[in-house]
């Protein structure tokens, strides 16, 4: 078959500078009309390399470049683990702790570099955000976040006891089968750990609170306490049978930061310098310059998170027992759990996003990843606040003074996660001792672990303790708690994961439903660079103008900045 090219005919609508082609057979017979097409191309190929490819790799560079820290981040997460089992089955033997303390060195020094931010990023920004905000306004803004965390923390306790009474990971469960680390649970109360809470709220010492928090001790009973116990029953009697309400109590001081007593101090001040007016702007402005400052360093610091974030997940995971403690005893335990936090965080968490700001939420959470990244690494809230905050004002464009307002008290008192954790660890170790729970018992867990779930942040060794506190609620011995230990340190990361993820929805939600009144408000302080030494003159007259109140003309400008000192000194 042979081709002739043939030029357009006027009557054809071609593209200008195309060509047509006529297909002939080898005898010269033309082929049918249909057979005709235009050559473009080559014109298209043309204009695809001048124009088309350029933008697009464009648009693939910029959005590398954007995303690199992200998606650097979450690569350190999986390097992690995969590092972490290919280390666990080079050696048969397990590793020591100096080894394990090598592999977590870097990750430690990203730790203490983030654990360092908390509590000045914190203060000063609670302090600046509510300050500029006029009480009303802080009134709405603090109703919204905490309509917004109870519900969610209900819903969660709700999600969590649906699936532990459907699924029933504990039952026919042996408790002698279940291995439990040596490690036990502290005696408590409920009354006890209710009013450390409280006393927490209200440090004595805020320079104290910086490093240590009141906490409750009971001490056992002593021999003689415990003769007379058993002369004054007809049995004999061990030292457990003596009730907890009878042994000593003891006041310490754990070395641990009092978070909740400085967001309270944080609050008070921050209303307190509202309301002062312009008496209370300079100190308001300082917090305000801290606050900024913290943010830059902030910045800093995490451009180390993919390698810090890699080194941490690498170190825990060689620091485990055994793979198979979670796929084997606990493995439905560990299901069930993992299903309710991701249900919880991927279906109502953002269902319940887009019904109110109607935007779907992957592009939010997307830019999240950073923070959810440090969250699962650190397996800390407040320490993944620093990280929150960047992504939420930097990537997500939320009102500064909704952020810093909202993120502190929600790493505080949301914890979504560990709300729906200790009701399901709860019915799995009633389920597994084989007692049978009425309704008033999962009402009672219900409440306890939302109970729990807000005040983990104030309470020393959370994880421990709050659990007793549910246990202790139904009636369950306080040292079943061991039971579930051997993967709590796992789900411990994926319950921070969960309540980050509630906190940044939360602010996103917060921002949405107060951009009106927002917008009423001036914004928020913005501190003057001063220019360099050359345009001085400039920058003192544009000053003086503006304290003034009066415009600077082009003929005002060539006045020497000494006069206009002068000037105003007269």
């Amino acid at each position: 078959m042979d081709t002739t090219v043939m030029p357009p005919d006027a009557t054809d609508k071609l593209i200008p500078g195309s060509a047509r082609v006529e297909l002939t057979s080898t005898e010269g017979d033309p082929v049918k009309p249909n057979s005709r097409f235009k050559i473009t191309a080559g014109e298209n190929m043309s204009k695809f390399r001048q124009e088309t490819w350029p933008a697009f790799e464009s648009k693939v560079t910029g959005c590398m470049r954007s995303n690199a820290l992200t998606i650097l981040s979450v690569l350190g997460v999986l390097s992690g683990g995969i590092l972490a089992v290919i280390l666990r089955y080079a050696r048969d033997g397990r590793y020591t702790q100096r080894e394990i303390a090598y592999v977590m060195f870097p990750g430690d020094l990203f730790l203490r570099m983030l654990k360092a931010l908390i509590i000045p990023l914190i203060v000063s920004s609670l302090i600046s955000a509510i300050g500029s905000l006029d009480l009303k306004m802080s009134g709405k803004i603090g109703a919204r976040a905490v309509a917004y965390y109870m519900s969610t923390t209900c819903c969660a306790v709700v999600l969590g006891i649906i699936l532990a009474t459907s699924i029933r990971p504990g039952k026919g469960g042996n408790v002698d089968e279940i291995s439990r680390p040596t490690q036990g649970a502290r005696p408590t109360t409920t009354p006890d750990l209710l009013m450390d809470l409280v006393r927490n709220l209200f440090p004595p010492n805020l320079i104290q609170a910086c490093i240590a928090q009141y906490k409750t001790v009971l001490v056992p009973p002593t021999d003689e306490q415990f003769l007379a116990a058993m002369n004054a029953t007809e049995g004999p009697i061990n030292k457990t049978a003596i009730p907890l309400s009878e042994w000593r109590m003891k006041y310490e001081i754990e070395p641990s930061t009092n978070i909740l007593g400085l967001v309270v101090f944080a609050l008070v001040l921050g209303i307190t310098l509202g309301k002062m007016g312009p008496k209370g702007k300079p100190l308001l402005d300082l917090f305000s310059c801290l606050s900024e400052a913290f943010m830059i360093i902030t910045s800093w610091v995490i451009h180390l998170s993919p390698i810090g974030v890699l080194f941490l997940v690498t170190a825990q995971m060689l620091e485990m027992e055994s793979f198979e403690v979670i796929v084997g005893q606990l493995g439905m335990y560990f299901l069930t759990v993992m299903l309710g936090l991701f249900t919880h965080g991927f279906i109502v968490l953002t269902s319940m996003y887009f019904l109110i700001t109607k935007r779907m939420p992957f592009q939010f959470i997307g830019n999240m990843a950073e923070a959810l990244a440090t969250a699962f690494a650190t397996s800390s809230s407040t320490a993944t606040v620093p990280v929150a905050l960047a992504c939420l004002e930097d990537k997500n464009g939320i009102d500064p003074r909704v952020t810093r307002f909202v993120m502190p008290i929600g790493a505080t008192i949301n914890m979504d996660g560990t709300a729906l954790y200790e009701a399901v660890a709860a019915l799995f170790i009633a389920q597994v001792r084989g007692i049978s729970l009425t309704l008033g018992n999962i009402i009672a867990i219900s409440i306890t672990s939302t109970a729990a779930s807000i005040g983990a942040a104030g309470i020393p060794q959370a994880g421990l303790v709050t659990m007793v506190m549910v246990l202790d609620t139904v009636g369950l011995p306080a040292e079943d708690v061991t039971l579930i230990l051997a993967v709590d340190w796992f789900l411990d990361r994926f319950r921070t994961f969960t309540n980050v993820l509630g906190d940044s929805l939360g602010a996103g939600i917060v921002n949405h439903l107060s951009k009106k009144d927002l917008s009423e408000m001036p914004p928020p302080q913005q501190f003057v660079t001063i220019p360099p030494m050359a345009n001085l003159d400039d920058f003192t007259l544009e000053m003086e103008k503006e304290l003034n109140g009066m415009a600077v003309t082009t003929a005002e400008r060539s006045q020497p900045a000494e006069d206009v000192w002068q000037s105003t000194s007269m």
